[in-house]
């Protein structure tokens, strides 16, 4: 048993007109190839790195397994980076107060932003966060999904970007934003016997390519070789939509938040009858659910 595997699309010299125009309104990803990205991409070595932002600590995430968990924590934080051959690294910066602020690379690393060119491809006042991120060789990220649209910039390096439609969540075994299935490619399918049904997209981003994630996208990340990359996040719900104490771009809406307490307290309702009738109201509320909210105009 396999997923089906589909290439994601490559699209060269996307103007921000033909990406509002042509592009966005699909809500797929899209690698977008050839993109004015400023002097990063040349600049960004690990000297230049280890040199531009002078002593500036840094918290980064290490694993002694290339597969990170988030589930499961099997990672440190740590302020420096040793080299040991036996550990991977991730850098995802934070804001000053991680709890408080957004991560936002003219803040943090004011100097490393002033080599990057943002391609804006939406309004000023929908910006939410850029985050930079480097990662050690051979490093997995766990499969999850963010609220926000955002663009996932390959400074230098090269990924392996995996993801999964939002119309696949049943089949992607979730706790909150992630999936529990951390190996993608080799899935205990005793243990995830429905993860075969999810359609798997699939690209490769070399230096210089940007990759287009809609909002609620599932996206599960390997670092082919040591790599430098910057996510923009930006909003494209109205502003009240979003939780007020988000830093990270990956708590629920508002609404949806109150719509599953609100589901919660159903489902608690319904242990007060005995199981064939709560077996039978509850495939109701289901059908119902489908009937009220599902979308039937998925490509």
């Amino acid at each position: 048993r396999e997923q089906l595997v589909v290439s994601v699309a490559r699209l060269a010299g996307v103007t921000r007109e033909q990406f509002l125009r042509d592009v966005y309104p699909r809500r797929k990803p899209v690698v977008l190839k050839g993109m004015e990205l400023g002097t990063c991409t040349t600049k960004w070595t690990v000297d230049y790195l280890s040199q531009a932002e002078g002593s500036k600590e840094v918290k980064i995430h290490v694993s002694t397994v290339p597969q990170m968990d988030f589930l499961s924590k099997n990672f440190v934080y740590r302020y420096f980076v040793p080299r040991p051959l036996d550990e991977k690294y991730y850098l995802r910066s934070v804001g000053e107060d991680a709890r408080k602020d957004i991560a936002d690379i003219r803040k943090q690393f004011p100097v490393l932003a002033e080599d990057v060119q943002i391609p804006e491809y939406f309004e000023k006042e929908q910006f939410f966060s850029s985050v930079f991120r480097i990662s050690s060789a051979g490093l997995q990220l766990w499969t999850h999904y963010d609220v926000m649209d955002n663009f996932l910039i390959q400074v230098t390096g090269k990924k392996r970007v995996v993801l999964y439609s939002p119309r696949d969540a049943p089949y992607l075994y979730l706790s909150g934003t992630k999936s529990e299935v951390l190996d993608v490619d080799k899935p205990d399918l005793e243990k995830y016997p429905l993860f075969v049904k999810a359609k798997r997209y699939q690209c490769f981003l070399e230096a210089g390519d940007v990759l287009f994630i809609p909002a609620l996208w599932f996206h599960n990340v390997i670092s082919e070789e040591f790599g430098v990359a910057l996510n923009v996040f930006w909003k494209h719900l109205p502003a009240e939509s979003y939780d007020k104490s988000d830093t990270y771009g990956n708590k629920d809406p508002t609404a949806a938040s109150r719509a599953i307490q609100i589901l919660d307290r159903a489902l608690k309702t319904l242990e007060e009858l005995p199981e064939e009738y709560r077996d039978f109201y509850a495939r109701r509320m289901v059908l119902r659910i489908q009937e009220k909210a599902y979308r039937n105009d998925y490509g």
